[in-house]
């Protein structure tokens, strides 16, 4: 392999890798960063390939087999994490607040239970509306 050709490889790696930790430092957002480390890893994976290419080895071919499931795993799982919910469902709640919320449920629940009740009943009276014998 030319030499010329693995160093100017090595430096645009070098360059790529670099600009990627600037944008995991800065930011702004949880998702820049997850994309400036997904980004830091195949450039890893690269590097790594690169070497192995360069030193003809076949042995380094696990390493980056398992290099890339991880940094595919880790970005899957940050993007889980970091999906858009309301602000009020990632803050996490106090006992009380928990209670309150239950008790709030069961009302409901018990509302909506005598709102059945009564229905039954009414639909189990007779009814007035139907004259000696008449049927509608």
């Amino acid at each position: 392999m030319n030499p010329v050709v693995v160093a100017v490889a090595a430096a645009m790696l070098l360059v790529g890798a670099a600009l990627a930790v600037v944008r995991i430092e800065r930011g702004p957002s949880m998702l820049d960063r997850t994309i400036a480390l997904d980004v830091l890893t195949a450039t890893l994976v690269a590097v790594i390939a690169l070497e192995a290419a360069w030193h003809r080895r076949t042995d380094t071919l696990p390493i980056l087999v398992v290099l890339s499931m991880v940094g595919f795993v880790g970005s899957v799982t940050i993007a889980r994490f970091a999906a858009a919910e309301k602000d009020d469902d990632r803050r996490i709640k106090s006992r009380e607040e928990v209670e309150a919320e239950d008790a709030q449920r069961r009302l409901v629940e018990e509302a909506e239970e005598r709102a059945t009740e009564r229905v039954a009943e009414l639909d189990a009276e007779p009814d007035d509306t139907t004259h000696r014998g008449e049927v509608r």
